[in-house]
């Protein structure tokens, strides 16, 4: 029997019934096509579908009404009729394959901006900023609510005429609808305010139009929060009084529970937790309403593992089991798991990289949400090629199974003793290990795919040449970059903190001029092994590249230990005085200096790429290095010849060819190398 064959049960909701007990939640993936679900989004969906996902979800925050309008983040606008035909294409793309598909539609109410789409003001049931979108409000009015109940119940006719299976009513995140419920914005008087009965009035008359327009029959169900988790906000007392009551009226057919809310940027990254949390935080807040109610429960938060999926079902806390990162990772988790291949499931590893704000992407699968020009499942080549690949890092991983899984022969050198490149040493970063599955995915399934490894070797010219290869590959990385700085010789980087190549000193500057992640998390590193830490950078603000997920967690483990940041600053010069080196900072914006005495100095500017091996090939190369761009972006074979005498073709990716990340390294290579 299948270890997670609980997982495999149909669930029955009315006359719908969905294949097994996995998910994928509505979320803001930013793929719509001009508020309507075009063929980029339907392909990204049907992939989950072709993969056997039971249930998938899509248009996270869909608009019912102008006032919450979806081109705030290129989401999906249920606000007209002409929606119609793109939604009866999209349920019939996913019907084929057998799953299951829902929308969810919502009113953002305070939780949007005045100054996008239409430029009307957002509407609020008081008027009181919030943090996250930064957004003004007015008090909403009687005539506001006649329309925006009436805009709840055309979308759903919309979607029951659009062939979807059911609709999702978004009342958790702090939307209009449980703004209305939480005491911490709803200080009406009217008879939407009040007592819990007078403000859950609002939710309720939205559920009676929406039952109106689509009948008794169709599917409608309730995203909302197990507990706010803010001082002023809902209890959990409170989320399951109102479950109870909801459920209670008939109206619901399943229920979808989550944590919190997004009223600023921690509790974002609570609402969306990242690796820093365990598996399954807040399943506790599903199973609790469950208990206490008589239809379907599902849940969504951090459950991305098979294994605890399983539990969830097993044990009966939930009746469906959301692992939506973990589709974005790997759309054919279900598929896998049924053939027995758990350990070709690639991993969704809490990156968060999928909520940077680039849309659902993931950061080391490369082909979600390029569906339409990258494959999920690699194709074999018609012609067997000899393929060598120099660096075994994420690029030279990626280019190393993409290739083999083309059906070539794969050769590939590592200079050292472990595969993962730069990966392992953001690993050793605190609560970031989780990124050392990426590497240990990407290394199963080149040794599994047959290439052939050759570590502790850093390839010659000569030794590459040797094999008489067809196409060979750089990845072999790049070096911090010191570039720039006066007395640089007497400063180290990111990389010789977090390694431990160099000893960690008592007082010790940090100063960035990236803005991503190896800075402030070799901050928070270093503070939680007692130095005393400044970091300067050259942003407004520490981190000004990391995402929205993660820089909230970053910020506060730094503050805890305190960490003292200053922004606006450069880096001009290094030198030595005694036993200390002085570090002279120039506020970029009036050239003002300042001099810090520490112990250490550590600067970070990315990386430069190493590029020795591909400048000793490139000029015996066929094509001398050259890329055709446009077949790339086309993702057409790569053809050009410069050097008619030459056998092979040379291309560098990742970091050898500019410093970036993870995603970048494997988009180079998986586009690149599965044209071969």
């Amino acid at each position: 029997m299948n270890a997670h064959s609980a997982l495999l049960k149909p669930l029955k909701i009315k006359n719908l019934v969905i294949r097994n007990r996995i998910m994928s939640t509505s979320h803001a993936d930013r793929f719509a096509d001009g508020g309507r679900p075009g063929e980029r989004l339907q392909l990204y969906h049907e992939e989950k579908a072709k993969g056997g996902i039971g249930l998938t979800m899509f248009g996270g925050s869909s608009s019912v009404a102008p006032d919450s309008p979806a081109a705030l983040w290129n989401g999906i606008s249920l606000e007209s009729d002409d929606i119609i035909p793109h939604l009866q294409q999209f349920a019939d793309r996913i019907h084929k394959h057998g799953s299951t598909l829902m929308v969810q539609m919502t009113h953002m109410g305070r939780r949007t901006r005045w100054d996008s789409a239409n430029w009307l003001v957002p509407v609020a049931p008081t008027p009181k900023r919030e943090h996250y979108s930064r957004s003004v409000s007015r008090e909403i009015e009687d005539w506001d609510i006649r329309r925006i109940i009436k805009g709840f119940g055309q979308a759903a006719r919309r979607c029951k005429e659009g062939g979807l299976d059911g609709i999702e009513v978004m009342a958790s995140a702090q939307h209009l609808i449980d703004q209305f419920w939480s005491p911490m914005i709803n200080q009406r008087t009217d008879q939407y305010g009040g007592s819990l009965e007078n403000r859950m009035r609002f939710g309720f008359e939205v559920l009676e139009e929406v039952r109106k327009q689509v009948g008794d029959d169709y599917i409608v169900g309730m995203r909302l929060s197990g507990d706010e988790m803010i001082e002023g906000g809902l209890t959990a007392e409170d989320c399951l009084d109102i479950a109870r009551r909801y459920v209670g009226s008939g109206m619901l057919d399943f229920v979808n529970v989550l944590p919190g809310q997004l009223n600023d940027m921690i509790n974002y990254a609570k609402y969306l937790p990242n690796m820093i949390t365990p598996s399954a935080p807040f399943l506790y807040m599903a199973s609790a309403i469950k208990a206490e109610i008589d239809i379907p429960v599902f849940h969504a938060t951090r459950i991305t593992d098979l294994a605890t999926a399983t539990r969830a079902i097993e044990e009966g806390h939930v009746d469906m089991v959301a692992m939506t990162r973990a589709h974005i990772a790997d759309p054919h988790i279900v598929n896998k798991m049924m053939e027995g291949r758990v350990d070709d499931i690639r991993p969704c590893v809490g990156a968060s990289f999928c909520l940077s704000g680039r849309g659902a992407v993931c950061l080391h699968n490369a082909a979600t949400g390029r569906e339409g020009s990258i494959p999920h499942t690699i194709p074999k080549s018609l012609i067997k090629r000899r393929v060598v690949v120099a660096g075994g890092g994420p690029a030279g991983l990626e280019a190393a199974r993409v290739s083999a899984q083309r059906g070539h022969e794969v050769i590939l050198f590592e200079a050292g003793e472990q595969l993962g490149g730069q990966i392992n040493i953001a690993a050793k970063a605190t609560w970031r290990e989780g990124l050392a599955n990426i590497a240990r995915w990407l290394e199963g399934q080149v040794k599994r795919s047959g290439v052939n490894v050759r570590m502790g070797h850093k390839a010659t010219a000569a030794d590459i040449e040797a094999l008489e290869p067809d196409v060979v590959v750089i990845a072999t990385g790049g070096r911090p970059n010191f570039d720039g700085v006066e007395g640089r010789e007497h400063a180290i980087s990111t990389w010789d903190i977090l390694t431990g190549s160099v000893e960690l000193a008592e007082n010790v500057l940090i100063w960035d001029d990236s803005g991503y992640e190896p800075a402030i998390s070799c901050a928070e590193f270093a503070a939680k092994r007692g130095a005393v830490v400044e970091l300067s950078t050259y942003d407004k603000y520490p981190g000004e590249e990391v995402s929205k997920a993660n820089l909230p967690i970053f910020l506060r483990e730094t503050y805890k230990h305190d960490v003292v940041f200053t922004p606006d600053r450069t880096l001009k010069r290094i030198y030595l005085e005694g036993n200390k080196r002085i570090a002279v900072l120039a506020n970029v914006f009036t050239g003002e200096e300042e001099e810090r005495a520490v112990d250490q100095i550590v600067i970070e500017q990315g990386t430069l790429p190493d590029v020795g091996l591909y400048d000793d090939l490139r000029p015996r190369s066929r094509n001398l290095g050259e890329v055709d761009i446009d077949a790339l972006i086309a993702g057409r074979p790569q053809d050009i010849t410069n050097n008619p005498e030459a056998r092979f073709q040379l291309f560098r990716v990742g970091d050898a060819v500019a410093g970036r990340n993870i995603h970048a390294a494997v988009y180079d290579s998986v586009r690149l190398c599965k044209d071969f």
